[in-house]
């Protein structure tokens, strides 16, 4: 997979994933997510005009955090009515070193993750706010994530930030009691971090890859604080299971390569023997009640040890996702059952099976899987029409490309 052309995208690029672990790192100086967040977008602004003028500096992170310090530390002086632990934070930002090790971030990260997954957050406020500070995502990309208004979206975000704030939630790895009690909100937190990397929201890079082993590390972090805890295992089998098949997810002009096409000489093998020995963990110590990364991952262990599509065991990838709806019945779990019955039973059975999930008529990948049914039916004028409307709806531009190609081929 060759980098992108346009050095424009690759300069936004590495700003957003450099600004990341400034963020977590300021967050930890100052105490407070709402003010950091703008000292940093401040520098990522000036970032992206100086370095596209002069170069990217030899140390990115370094630039984007000192110029993120200096901006804490003028809105703080320009506002009178700061507190004295933030007049003790501009104090700390003068006189800390600017570079973090990496050991650091990795830990500050950490910290940011349980901020965001703190229990006296909404489960819906704790996803928005993780997109946002975590994925690196804009309160508009935010909003068309979560099916909300970009005006509800900031809003949501801003009482997020308040709430931390005025319920003084600490910016820590909690204690080990404390810690079950975080586990979902914060295994569903790093999914999604990784989901982000794997596959973009929207915009022109459809993989982050430095997001996505950002996830991985911060899964393996997790997993150090609690050995042996299934949802950790699982997690970072799957994430690992998944991530290994990125290197032959994009041709070399960044078009989209399905899994029947892709290069599997091309997949890291390492990560996957290393992913399957934690699905038999997390199976073996999840005796009488399935986990859903547990299951996921089992599912992703199958397409990993394939040797090819046409031997994929497809009867087993039903009966997984069979027991991962048991667990989590959701519409887009449907959808991914329905696609491999389509493998095993042919397209009539998973066309019936499409077409009677709910919710999903905002999911471009529901309309694009009807699409391809429609299509192998020889249905061609109503396979056209479902890619349309998947076209309509927000995707990266690989997916749109995609979309695009496969209507002119129907249309031919």
């Amino acid at each position: 997979m060759t980098e992108p052309l346009d050095p424009g995208a690759s300069l936004v690029r590495l700003v957003r994933d450099e600004g990341r672990a400034v963020l977590a790192t300021l967050t930890r100086n100052l105490g407070n997510l709402g003010l950091a967040e703008d000292a940093v977008q401040d520098a990522a602004v000036q970032a992206l005009t100086t370095w596209g003028r002069d170069g990217v500096p030899p140390n990115p992170r370094a630039w984007l955090l000192t110029a993120a310090r200096s901006r804490a530390v003028d809105r703080i002086r320009r506002e009178s009515r700061r507190t004295e632990k933030e007049a003790e934070a501009v104090r700390m930002l003068e006189r800390e070193p600017p570079v973090p090790s990496d050991s650091a971030v990795h830990d500050d990260l950490l910290r940011l993750v349980f901020t965001c997954c703190h229990p006296s957050l909404s489960a819906e406020t704790q996803v928005a706010l993780s997109l946002r500070t975590l994925c690196g995502l804009d309160t508009a990309e935010v909003a068309r994530a979560l099916l909300v208004s970009e005006a509800t979206m900031s809003k949501r975000l801003t009482r997020a930030r308040q709430k931390i704030l005025v319920a003084k939630i600490p910016y820590r790895v909690p204690p080990d009691h404390e810690l079950p009690d975080r586990l979902e909100a914060v295994t569903t937190t790093v999914y999604l971090l990784f989901n982000e990397g794997y596959t973009a929201t929207a915009g022109g890079d459809h993989l982050r890859v430095a997001l996505a082993e950002e996830a991985i590390r911060l899964g393996r972090l997790l997993l150090a604080l609690m050995p042996g805890e299934p949802s950790l295992l699982g997690l970072v089998a799957l994430m690992l299971l998944q991530h290994a098949r990125s290197a032959s997810r994009l041709d070399d002009d960044g078009d989209l390569v399905l899994l029947a096409h892709q290069d599997r000489s091309g997949w890291d093998r390492a990560a996957i023997s290393e992913g399957v020995v934690l699905v038999g963990e997390g199976l073996r110590r999840s005796p009488d009640r399935a986990d859903r990364y547990v299951v996921q991952a089992a599912i992703a262990a199958c397409h990993a040890l394939a040797p090819t599509y046409a031997a994929t065991d497809w009867p087993a990838i039903v009966s997984w996702y069979d027991v991962l709806l048991g667990v989590e019945d959701r519409p887009v779990t449907r959808l991914n059952r329905a696609a491999a019955v389509a493998e095993r039973d042919g397209p009539a059975d998973a066309l019936v099976l499409v077409e009677a999930i709910d919710g999903l008529s905002r999911y471009p990948l529901w309309h694009a899987t009807r699409a391809e049914l429609l299509a192998r039916l020889d249905r061609p004028a109503d396979a056209v029409a479902a890619l349309d409307a998947a076209i309509a709806l927000p995707s990266t531009d690989a997916q749109r490309r995609h979309l695009e190609s496969r209507r002119a081929a129907l249309q031919a």
